[in-house]
């Protein structure tokens, strides 16, 4: 049953990305980047609607009280599965912009409606210069009140599995000086990297917001990721 749920969801989400991804697409003609956001808003919360009803795969989330008020912020979150990626962009503010891989970009529908609603795509082979556009460009939508979201790990890791952070997320922290807002979540383990999704609730924990001002980038990633490393042994 876990396979045929699971073969059904992607499917439906597939359909889903095209269907939006389009819709953002065409409307970017007459829209502006937030309108636009508010429409890849409402497939992040499609998504969940049809994992919660095909998947039998809830959530649950704690500390909204933390999100920062009329200010732009920095999210640094743990990355384990396809979950967080539709959780954050559905249910946040829709203002964002996500440092994300320069190949989503060349994804059919979904590459043209990333660029449409403001992400950043970096070219992680290009390294210092990378990281310089990264910077360039996070300042940029920060100064524009916009949420900047970002995996510092890079890519999926395993549910209880420590990997490295890296220290783009942090570097943007110490030259823009907004607060870092950490994130942390279980949804690897209902949803590990691959096809089978399996029923369950999953937990988020939104932290308190990390101040910035006056630290260098090896602290705040220090800071982060022991928060965040620290409250993934409470799952």
């Amino acid at each position: 049953m876990i396979i045929i749920r699971s073969f059904l969801y992607t499917l439906l989400m597939a359909i889903s990305v095209v269907i939006f991804a389009s819709t953002i697409s065409f409307f970017s003609f007459f829209l502006n980047s937030a309108q636009l956001s508010t429409i890849a808003n409402y497939w992040g919360r499609f998504n969940l609607y049809l994992l919660r009803t095909i998947c039998n795969l809830k959530y649950e989330i704690q500390g909204w009280e933390n999100l920062p008020k009329d200010q732009p912020f920095i999210i640094i979150a743990k990355h384990q599965s396809t979950w967080e990626t539709m959780a954050l962009r559905g249910l946040l503010p829709n203002k964002q912009s996500w440092i994300l891989k320069k190949e989503l970009i060349n994804y059919p529908f979904f590459g043209r409606a990333l660029l449409k609603t403001g992400q950043i795509a970096i070219d992680r082979s290009q390294g210092r210069k990378a990281l310089k556009a990264l910077i360039e460009q996070g300042v940029s939508a920060l100064s524009k009140n916009k949420i900047v979201i970002i995996f510092p790990e890079g890519t999926r890791t395993r549910y209880g599995e420590d990997s490295k952070y890296h220290i783009g997320g942090a570097l943007l922290a110490e030259k823009s000086q907004v607060p870092v807002l950490p994130i942390v979540h279980n949804a690897g383990k209902f949803w590990p990297k691959g096809f089978l999704i399996h029923p369950g609730t999953i937990n988020l924990v939104i932290g308190k917001p990390i101040s910035t001002i006056g630290l260098k980038a090896k602290k705040i990633n220090e800071l982060t990721k022991q928060w965040i490393e620290d409250r993934m042994k409470q799952f």
